[in-house]
């Protein structure tokens, strides 16, 4: 009766070894296919395969919109910033307004006076240390931006760039 008691612990012993096998195959194998399918979607053969190739844009087409951009210059600004009663802060901006399309620059030259007012509302609340850095370059851009789009809708100002910064 040993001997059966052995041979069924040898059957059970070489069950366990063949079952990790099995699992290690039942891994490997999706693992590897995902893989390959990421390598080949990553080279580019498997989008057109599925035809989700998109072709680039025409390069002639986009070379023109950036050879004709279409700029307003924005008069001279000269504010005082917000110090909070300390010494005297001032600012000096001259900028200029690139538009999205060339018939927009009559409506923000008929809207300069509005876009003036705001650009100088919102310096004269501005501190010293927010205009600091790139970071504050940006960050005025910006609401420069949202701004001047509020006061010259239906214009659209794609970017302002900045000729002249200077924080005293």
């Amino acid at each position: 009766m040993s001997s059966a008691v052995a041979t069924n612990e040898a059957a059970e012993e070489t069950k366990a070894g063949g079952g990790g096998r099995r699992k290690l195959i039942l891994l490997a194998v999706p693992a590897l296919l995902a893989v390959i399918g990421v390598g080949l979607w990553f080279s580019g053969i498997l989008p057109r395969l599925l035809g989700a190739h998109h072709e680039a844009p025409a390069a002639g087409a986009k070379a023109v919109e950036v050879l004709n951009p279409v700029y307003t210059d924005v008069p001279e600004i000269i504010t005082n910033l917000d110090t909070g009663g300390r010494r005297q802060s001032y600012v000096k901006l001259k900028a200029r307004l690139e538009l999205a399309k060339s018939g927009d620059q009559a409506i923000v030259t008929a809207a300069m006076p509005r876009i003036l007012d705001i650009f100088q509302t919102y310096l004269r609340e501005m501190h010293p240390d927010e205009l600091r850095g790139s970071s504050g370059t940006y960050r005025l851009r910006e609401e420069m931006i949202a701004r001047a789009n509020l006061a010259a809708q239906p214009a659209r100002i794609v970017d302002i760039l900045f000729e002249e910064l200077l924080v005293q």
